[in-house]
């Protein structure tokens, strides 16, 4: 059994399949708890996390996709280090993403970035995606199984991304194959952090060259609508700037959004009773859809670095520690949340979860996502019924096991073997 006392929740990869428990020790230890390693405090309580989202000028977001690995590449002195912090950003990982930035560089790259979720945009894309649902079912339906991570999760998200931000329909396909397993891998077992750095390679290579060109000899479309966006001061962003943004939104829109689908029908296979009801009455799908972010969302955990010494719960932040938010703790406050780890499709607060961030990081993807998942669970439940899963692979009700990837940021299924009967 894993000792919880010593455990690094950042390496421990016997905390991946279930984190729970290892929650709800920390929480023992206050809503604010400090980790054995790495100069973490982990954020188990709503109320704190809160504060501290809304809190950017305290609470940088240079390392909010890394979390303490690797290291500051800077020695945090005294009680403010936003000098330091400014004077090292760029030797830190993934700095030109969207979600690493703060004040005003923040906004203005926030900015572009909502300027492809425009209603019109976000009307279009809903409506091809709705198509789109039919003809991936179409592929394996009638077998009465899958592994809908694979089968469909995974491609419905890349395709719809790929729809929203215009990329040509003769390149779609490859981005489900650049996106997807390397060519020769066994039943999908590869490595996710090799996987994602050939994924964002592929993604800055293309983006890159298409953005520069679509610069210089604008087409029409919506990447040269993009190519030549402006700040909202009028000022021109780099090419560079532009390929982080399409990056991150391809990568970000099309994990988290399969891995969401993969935890719906999950907890429809766990709960016969609530499969039949959202079946039956589609109207409580988006009440479900919060639900299931709260109880079972995919972002794990977010990370803030503290730039000013400051004091949250009555405990003591020192300029520099890295804050842990561990949203799928915080999901599960009980003092936010009545009964936080039974699934309530009345309950009042649902909304409130930190599923998709809050304050000004707030997911700028949040009504795609959602409205991915509403087209997937309504054709779904239209095309199979009994969904079950599969014991071969997940063995029997009561001892069932399921593989995760094993990282700390998201709670990311590798697959969902499912059994069903077809509708025709």
């Amino acid at each position: 059994m894993t000792n919880f006392e010593t455990a690094d929740f950042f390496t421990d990869t016997s905390l991946i399949e279930n984190p729970f428990p290892y929650f709800e020790y920390l929480r023992s230890q206050g809503p604010i708890a400090r980790l054995p390693h790495r100069n973490v405090l982990a954020v188990t309580g709503y109320a704190e996390a809160i504060e501290i989202l809304n809190d950017p000028q305290t609470f940088s977001s240079a390392n909010a996709a890394t979390g303490p690995i690797p290291d500051l590449p800077f020695e945090p002195e005294g009680d403010d280090i936003t000098e330091q912090l400014n004077a090292h950003r760029d030797e830190m990982i993934a700095t030109g993403l969207v979600v690493a930035k703060d004040g005003k560089e923040h906004a203005n790259h926030r900015s572009l970035m909502m300027n492809l979720f425009t209603p019109t945009r976000l009307k279009a894309n809903e409506e091809y995606m709705w198509d789109l649902t039919s003809t991936l079912l179409d592929k394996f339906v009638d077998q009465g199984h899958c592994d809908l991570i694979a089968d469909y999760a995974t491609p419905f998200a890349t395709l719809v991304i790929a729809d929203l931000l215009g990329i040509p329909e003769n390149d779609r396909i490859t981005f489900c194959e650049k996106l997807g397993p390397p060519p020769g891998a066994v039943g999908g077992e590869v490595d996710y952090m090799d996987s994602q750095v050939l994924g964002m390679s592929f993604l800055f290579e293309y983006f890159g060259q298409y953005l520069a060109e679509r610069r210089e000899t604008p087409k029409g479309d919506i990447l040269s609508q993009f190519a030549q966006a402006k700040f909202p001061d009028g000022s021109t962003p780099s090419v560079d700037d532009l390929v982080w943004i399409s990056a991150f939104l391809f990568g970000a829109g099309q994990d988290t959004t399969a891995r969401l689908l993969g935890a719906s029908l999950r907890v429809f296979c766990e709960n016969p009773e609530l499969q039949i009801r959202v079946r039956n009455d589609r109207s409580l799908i988006p009440a479900f859809i919060d639900e299931v972010v709260r109880y079972e969302g995919p972002v794990k955990c977010a990370s803030r670095l503290a730039v000013k010494t400051t004091t949250v719960a009555g405990v003591n932040i020192k300029a520099g520690t890295t804050i842990a938010l561990l949203y799928g703790a915080c999901n599960r406050d009980p003092r936010e949340f009545e009964a936080p780890t039974e699934i309530r499709l009345n309950r009042p607060n649902a909304r409130k979860h930190l599923g998709f961030g809050r304050g000004v990081h707030t997911c700028a993807g949040m009504p795609l996502a959602k409205a991915e998942v509403t087209a997937s669970l309504n054709r779904i439940l239209d095309r199979m019924m009994d969904i079950k899963l599969s014991e071969k692979h997940h063995g029997k009700p009561g001892d069932q096991h399921f593989s995760y990837e094993p990282i700390y940021t998201l709670r990311a299924l590798k697959n969902l073997y499912l059994e069903f009967t077809p509708v025709r």
